[in-house]
């Protein structure tokens, strides 16, 4: 995986090479306080302790603003961090760039992806182009499998 820093949350710096050796879940969303972003937002939140359970870190990442993402945190009452990614260095690591329809035009904009990485670095599992229902039970029960 490539080795990234970014700002996140709660005045951090997320390092993917300096994360606690567990896995981790990165899930990549267009936009804060958009419908379908917030419904999987919340879905992430409410499975958190199970994710945790099973040894895993879950992190956030769109192109907002910090301080677009400590308001949508707060205001979901979220328990994990986002990721700031507003010159889009990780979204282009990750290849989740991609020209999308919207409302009948071209737009560029992140596809909706989640990766999971192991206790090592090493990327075990992704999703692209992800369709926001029943996708966070998906990642849990991948995640607890592997346990």
């Amino acid at each position: 995986m490539p080795d990234f820093s970014a700002a996140m949350t709660s005045g951090q710096t997320f390092t993917l090479a300096g994360r606690p050796a567990t896995a981790t879940v990165l899930f990549f969303y267009p936009k804060d306080n958009t419908p379908g972003c917030t419904t999987e937002n919340m879905a992430f939140r409410d499975l958190h302790e199970q994710f945790k359970a099973a040894g895993v870190e879950i992190y956030g990442i769109s192109r907002d603003s910090l301080r677009s993402h400590e308001s949508f945190k707060a205001k979901l009452g979220l328990p994990f961090e986002l990721i700031s990614d507003p010159d889009e260095a990780v979204c282009q690591a990750f290849g989740v760039m991609k020209q999308k329809k919207m409302y009948g035009k071209e737009v560029r904009g992140v596809e909706r992806s989640t990766f999971v990485i192991d206790a090592q670095g090493r990327l075990v599992k992704e999703w692209r182009g992800v369709k926001v229902p029943g996708h966070v039970d998906e990642v849990l029960e991948f995640v607890a499998r592997r346990g």
